[in-house]
């Protein structure tokens, strides 16, 4: 629908809408501004700037063997704590903790790999987010053996006292956490 001679001549000659009849118009579209303006929600600007290394879930990649079920039971642990996990099922499993670095006294039945630091066995999911937070001047964390009662060694109500030591590039022990 095109304009009349008159509207153009309005137009034209610089008068605008309003010799047209049209002084409702600039408060029509101001008023659905302000409608549009309360209908936004108020987010304080902190909610709006997530770091991005907080905003995704992180990643851990598990070597298993394929005649682990507890192996499978800890995968599913750490998933249900937040970590996009990708399992690798190898039956090198001496070969992987070699290459890593996994001292010998301190090994367990799998072995994974989360931004750089090792997690050798049973290692409970708090202590994995703790090593990422803290990021502490270590090669990795361990579980030594298969504690009873430990994440993915679950038997009824029995938890068997375990401790989680770190470790590091020279050979190092310490004691990173304690559980029972």
């Amino acid at each position: 629908m095109g304009l009349g001679a008159r509207e153009k001549q309005v137009l034209m000659n610089g008068r605008g809408l309003t010799s047209l009849g049209l002084t409702w118009w600039p408060l029509a579209v101001g008023l659905l501004m302000a409608i549009a303006i309360l209908c936004v929600p108020a987010v304080p600007v902190q909610a709006q700037t997530i770091p991005a290394a907080e905003a995704r879930p992180p990643a851990l990649t598990v070597y298993r063997s394929p005649t682990c079920s507890c192996c499978k039971h800890w995968v599913d642990h750490m998933k249900a704590a937040g970590f996009q996990v990708q399992s690798v099922v190898t039956d090198e499993m001496a070969a992987i903790k070699d290459q890593y670095g996994v001292p010998a006294d301190m090994t367990s039945c799998h072995t994974a790999i989360a931004d750089g630091y090792r997690i050798e066995g049973h290692v409970p999911a708090a202590d994995v987010v703790r090593l990422l937070r803290d990021r502490p001047e270590v090669l990795g964390l361990a579980a030594p053996g298969m504690p009873v009662g430990a994440p993915g060694m679950e038997t009824g109500d029995r938890v068997d006292p375990y401790t989680v030591f770190s470790f590091t590039q020279d050979g190092a022990i310490a004691t990173f956490a304690e559980h029972s």
